[in-house]
């Protein structure tokens, strides 16, 4: 009953939401209507500073400028009015500004062992400079961390609730999915009993991934049983800017300091394949025992006192276990507060250019900008086998046309497509070279890129790199390869369906 009372406040406020978005832009074309029959001069200037602006966003260097430079050429005074309300940069707001300061509190804490950059430079000069670039943005580079790959989403959640039941001193959940279910019963039951143990409970839920669940019983909920929650951008607040269009999309959890996981697993039953959603359910995650837990520690912390504005000391959740394992482990973080380039597309971007024999890719989406289009291409020009596991059963129809749409120009210049038939896949992984991993929260669109708060973990010369290989090849096996012949083939409708939508695959 408490899950319907929800999933119906969700929905309302969804809707309300809505409404909002609706009238503002009723709002707009009402303004344009007005101005044409009642104001010639003032419409004229305000079209002549549309084409202005597409000037000066052709001379920008903002992310997926060519949808707005069309949005304001197209529609000049609506298009103009558009870019003002919700296409300006978000750099400096509010949210930003404070998880910049939280950074800037915590950060000096994450230390750089130098003596790490220096064996990885003997070992792989090429690939030690993702590893530079990343400690350059405060990401440093660890050794003597153990990591466990998940080639499922069921192995993820297993371990990880088996975790939470050894907690001895706290809890940190930073998940941009919560949804009711067996998962999140169990989970919920664990943290009210870890409370009553005296173990620090905190958790992080984004406000949108959590609609049908974050109602004010939910939170009431929680508070009664003593979990500390922070709820990131809600919804119904500062709707004229969109700021709902910017999540908190990370995926953390840390266990007493000393062990942390993160991958593309949100805490959903059908992430486990508890029920059927799209097929069966293919995820990925890693988990990381050592020092490098202290880097998603920091993550957590910051944008809790970016949600909730309480300070703490960050050394106290240092890790207390030390581990001797092979390999270097590099977390790392995104998002739209980056003033100058930001770790979640740019990892990939280094990832894609150094690799050299061969370049696997598993993504839930493929909307690719020129540049990133173009460096996948250079790989593969390069004699570097690049292959690319995609879904076949989609959960957004309208992704998956662009995701489609950009098959051609990768597979007309060597590179492989497969669909993954059995269900959907959400795992967002690279590999390369037998050397290098990546796992972590970020696809290959442009929502991950620029507009959502991001992780990941980039794992160096450590036996998981060989075990996200064997399930990248395992899972080649029962995907159907994209022909280009008939790819070319496809309907005419779909071909105009999917230019349309590619134009517009900023906002999608």
């Amino acid at each position: 009953m408490n899950l319907l009372k929800a999933k119906i406040s969700g929905i309302t406020r969804g809707i309300t939401v809505l409404i909002a978005l609706i009238l503002q832009l009723a709002t707009m074309v009402g303004i344009v209507y007005l101005l044409r029959q009642y104001a010639s001069f003032v419409y004229i200037v305000v079209e002549l500073s549309s084409v202005i602006l597409a000037f000066i966003l052709a001379n920008d260097d903002k992310e997926y400028k060519e949808f707005w430079i069309v949005v304001v050429l197209v529609l000049p005074v609506f298009g103009y009015f558009l870019y003002f309300m919700w296409g300006r940069s978000s750099i400096n707001s509010k949210t930003n500004k404070r998880i910049r300061n939280a950074e800037h509190r915590y950060r000096p804490a994450l230390r750089q062992d130098h003596e790490a950059i220096e064996e990885l430079k003997r070992l792989h000069p090429n690939k030690v400079q993702i590893s530079r670039y990343l400690s350059s943005q405060g990401y440093p580079l660890y050794k003597n961390t153990d990591v466990k790959y998940y080639s499922l989403g069921d192995y993820f959640l297993k371990d990880l609730i088996e975790e939470m039941k050894k907690a001895k001193k706290y809890i940190f959940l930073e998940f941009f999915i919560i949804s009711g279910g067996e998962i999140s019963g169990e989970i919920a039951d664990i943290l009210f009993q870890k409370v009553k143990e005296g173990v620090e409970v905190r958790l992080i839920m984004d406000d949108f991934g959590c609609l049908l669940l974050n109602d004010r019983n939910f939170r009431n909920t929680l508070q009664q049983n003593g979990v500390k929650f922070g709820v990131f951008g809600p919804i119904h607040q500062e709707v004229s800017r969109l700021s709902f269009n910017f999540r908190d999309h990370k995926k953390i959890a840390v266990i007493d300091g000393n062990v942390g996981y993160t991958g593309g697993v949100n805490l959903a039953d059908e992430y486990a394949n508890k029920i059927e959603r799209f097929g069966h359910w293919k995820d990925s995650g890693v988990r990381l025992e050592g020092r490098a837990v202290f880097s998603l520690t920091c993550f957590f912390m910051e944008m809790w006192e970016a949600i909730t504005g309480e300070e703490e000391d960050i050394l106290k959740y240092k890790p207390v276990v030390k581990k001797e394992s092979p390999g270097y482990v590099q977390p790392y973080m995104g998002g739209p507060h980056k003033k100058i380039s930001n770790p979640a597309e740019s990892t990939y971007t280094h990832t894609i250019n150094k690799a050299r024999d061969y370049l696997y890719i598993t993504t839930p989406y493929l909307v690719l900008d020129n540049k990133m289009r173009s460096d996948i291409i250079s790989a593969a020009e390069s004699g570097v086998d690049v292959r690319i596991i995609t879904p076949k059963r989609y959960d957004k129809w309208y992704v998956h046309m662009v995701t489609q749409s950009n098959y051609g120009k990768l597979m007309e210049r060597g590179v492989r497509i497969y669909e993954y038939s059995k269900g959907f896949i959400h795992a967002k992984n690279i590999i390369t070279d037998d050397e290098c991993g990546i796992c972590g929260t970020v696809n290959m669109d442009y929502r991950s890129f620029y507009l959502h708060y991001e992780c990941g973990v980039v794992i160096n010369e450590h036996p998981a790199v060989i075990e996200m290989k064997k399930d990248f090849l395992n899972t080649m096996k029962i995907s159907q390869k994209v022909s280009y012949e008939e790819w070319k083939k496809r309907p005419l409708g779909q071909k105009i369906m999917q230019q349309v939508l590619k134009v517009f695959s900023p906002m999608l």
